[in-house]
């Protein structure tokens, strides 16, 4: 099967597609034929070797850790689903990988919404499955207020309308352009950046409960002093988070948190509903995949980047 892949550590023109054995489904997984699958911005931390301490990879190494497609090998001890079936999903963490590609095994899926197209669903799993954590970490709830750092990008637009859906408040800062988009999800926007406070306090003057970083731009002593302290703020892109007291949310590695796989489903059940859609920045081929880096990269992808086999 065709499949994108590096052979080094190093910059995205490191990807390329080749030929490699198919995937087998073990115990507890199917495998699918991938009709899409996502980029996330931790398939270029991977790539770029910046995780190479925390999760050990052999190379050459195929990224991707979200995707949907079509049953066609169900492991051993699976129920519930059926060769043919269309579901989307996440691959196994602890691989780190294994999405871009022709096929690709699932460790944890859903049925695939008829609500969302091929594209959709293809990125939207692994958004849905951390965006869904770090709320749970956060305790976010009917009545709460949270503001999300980085709220245009693909965790970032899946964390507010999970939230709403939650019966929160969600203030989201992106750029000024992007403020219609963040709006259009559910969240009130605002700008990010010096004075964030003082625009806060005038759009919530009872102030914010807890904060979601999603944006690892360097604001976290900002953030903190939005809330009553760095244990109200959750990050999953500052790696120095530690260093002020911020939990840093992590699905592989030594010190994960526990994976929130029901989320898949329950964003399901949302999107039938009309409650959850999965903005779509670009989608490119998998020989395209080094530029669907660069896009992630950039931090100017308004949603998700999906590859197409």
């Amino acid at each position: 099967m065709r499949a994108v892949q590096f052979s080094a550590y190093g910059p995205a023109s490191m990807l390329a597609v080749a030929e490699v054995p198919r995937p087998h489904a073990g115990p507890g997984q199917v495998r699918v034929a991938v009709r899409a699958s996502g980029v996330n911005p931790a398939d270029t931390y991977v790539r770029a070797g910046r995780f190479r301490d925390w999760i050990p990879l052999r190379l050459p190494h195929v990224p991707g850790v979200d995707a949907a497609g079509v049953v066609d090998q169900i492991g051993d001890g699976v129920t519930g689903v059926r060769v043919g079936d269309e579901v989307f999903g996440i691959t196994d963490f602890a691989e780190m990988g294994g999405a871009n590609a022709e096929y690709a095994v699932l460790a944890a899926w859903a049925p695939k919404p008829a609500a969302l197209s091929w594209e959709q669903a293809g990125g939207a799993a692994g958004n849905i499955e951390t965006a869904t954590r770090v709320l749970d970490l956060l305790r976010v709830g009917d009545g709460a207020t949270l503001l999300i750092e980085g709220a245009a990008g693909g965790v970032g637009t899946t964390a507010i309308q999970l939230a709403v859906a939650r019966g929160a408040t969600v203030i989201g800062t992106a750029s000024a352009r992007n403020h219609a988009f963040v709006a259009s999800l559910g969240a009130v926007p605002t700008t990010y950046g010096p004075g964030l406070a003082e625009r806060v306090d005038a759009l919530v003057p009872g102030g914010v409960d807890v904060v979601l970083d999603c944006a690892g731009s360097g604001s976290l002593p900002d953030l903190i002093g939005l809330v009553a302290g760095p244990d109200r703020v959750v990050s999953i892109a500052d790696i120095d988070a530690p260093a002020h007291g911020v939990h840093l949310s992590r699905g592989s590695g030594p010190g994960a948190d526990a994976p929130a796989l029901d989320g898949i489903a329950a964003a399901g059940a949302l999107a039938e509903q009309g409650r959850f859609s999965v903005p779509v920045a670009a989608v490119f081929g998998l020989e395209e995949a080094a530029a669907a880096h660069e896009l992630s990269e950039s931090r100017h992808a308004r949603g998700k980047i999906v590859l197409k086999p």
